[in-house]
């Protein structure tokens, strides 16, 4: 699986992927999916986000009998020149966990079935990179994001989600929030690499998660007027790029005030040229941190900065701090013999299906380099295969033992 997955979406020069949502590459992630849960006999389902959702046991006549489903997966898309591991790997685990319960259930312990189904998930868009709002896909179907909002994101090129929806086939009119599709869900857990070097300082391949920090995205728009970079005096300008660059270092200097962190790591100037004085620039912060009341205080520095230059300041997304189901984590622990648990700075699709009150939990699997988003970010094999083992046992125990 992890070979078959390697050339989609990868950059020849950097070995970074570009896997963005509703594009070709984003077309092939999800037909290799297809694919893998048919070969393993999976239903196949899709919600009207366009999450994929691959069942071993038929989720809605569990629900009628009040046994809901227990689920795994991650993600596939990334971020501009993301690694091979963040999200893939859940979703590879995923499957590789099912492969060792099928092949218990066929040879070592004939007759052995799950109590409950066990579903794997695909969600679509989950970093965000092309069109802003990250975790679009858990966001939709739970209502957190409007869908009417969501078909009006644009991408860099100007193309709204509901234009790219279209060009992919399919009809935007049909996203929003999907009950039917959460009603089937008893407990989500989902496995990913580790985005920093925690079980890498412990010597530890894998951990427990506990929470996620409360993390948001906010949109700056920076005025100005276009004009020749190498005939108006200074005292003429109004260049765009000014004000961005202040709002930059407002931003490293207040995380480093309150303790948090907080980021510009995407830019879109106006006209563009080298000669040419910017006549409107766009920037993304993202912040995030421990601490809410931090982090939104960061966030108010850089925002009255950016403001002090006429810019418009629009908070694109917002997860407040996201605690995982405590007993279910602690579950998690004891079944996998006590492992460690870790808090983490990265959103995932499990903390906004927490806060829509799934019992939810995470595994993480060490990353030595400590890199993450950057062709960089690693996972040694056995790390890897520790971690399917360790899914295997918590979904076997979560789904329990069928009559």
């Amino acid at each position: 699986m992890w070979a078959a997955l390697q050339p989609v979406g990868r950059d020849a020069h950097t070995g970074g992927y570009r896997r963005y949502a509703w594009t070709r590459e984003d077309h092939d992630l999800r037909e290799w999916f297809a694919g893998e849960c048919a070969a393993r006999g999976l239903d196949l389902t899709e919600d009207r986000m366009g999450n994929q959702w691959a069942w071993w046991g038929d989720p809605d006549a569990a629900a009628s009998r009040g046994q809901q489903g227990i689920v795994t997966g991650s993600h596939l898309d990334s971020v501009p020149d993301g690694g091979a591991f963040d999200g893939p790997l859940g979703v590879v685990s995923g499957l590789a966990a099912i492969d060792l319960l099928q092949h218990k259930a066929a040879t070592e312990e004939p007759g052995w079935r799950p109590g409950r189904p066990i579903g794997v998930v695909n969600f679509v868009d989950e970093e965000g990179a092309r069109f802003g709002v990250a975790c679009a896909g858990s966001r939709v179907i739970t209502g957190v994001l409007d869908a009417e909002r969501a078909r009006s994101l644009t991408d860099a090129d100007g193309m709204t989600m509901a234009d790219a929806l279209r060009r992919a086939g399919r009809d935007p009119e049909l996203l929003g929030p999907d009950p039917d599709a959460l009603r089937r869900i008893g407990a989500f857990v989902e496995l990913h690499v580790e985005q920093g070097r925690g079980l890498e300082d412990l010597d530890q391949p894998l951990a427990v998660g506990t929470d996620i920090w409360p993390h948001g995205r906010w949109r700056l728009d920076f005025p100005g007027e276009a004009n020749h970079a190498g005939t108006t005096r200074l005292a003429d300008r109004r260049d765009a790029m000014i004000g961005l660059a202040r709002a930059v270092l407002t931003a490293r200097g207040a995380a480093e005030r309150h303790g948090c962190v907080a980021t510009v790591g995407k830019v879109a100037v106006q006209p563009g040229g080298v000669n040419a004085i910017a006549s409107a620039a766009t920037a993304w912060l993202d912040a995030r941190g421990a601490e809410e009341p931090a982090v939104r205080a960061a966030v108010a520095e850089v925002a009255a900065e950016a403001e002090r230059a006429g810019a418009s300041v629009t908070e694109e997304s917002w997860t407040p701090t996201t605690p995982f189901d405590p007993e279910l984590a602690a579950r998690l622990q004891r079944t996998l013999g006590g492992i460690p648990m870790l808090g983490t700075g990265a959103g995932h699709d499990a903390g906004i299906l927490a806060n829509a009150g799934i019992p939810t939990a995470m595994l993480f699997v060490r990353n030595p380099t400590g890199i993450s988003h950057s062709p960089e970010e690693w996972a040694e094999r056995d790390d890897c295969l520790a971690g399917v083992a360790s899914l295997a046992m918590v979904l076997e125990d979560l789904a329990g033992v069928g009559a």
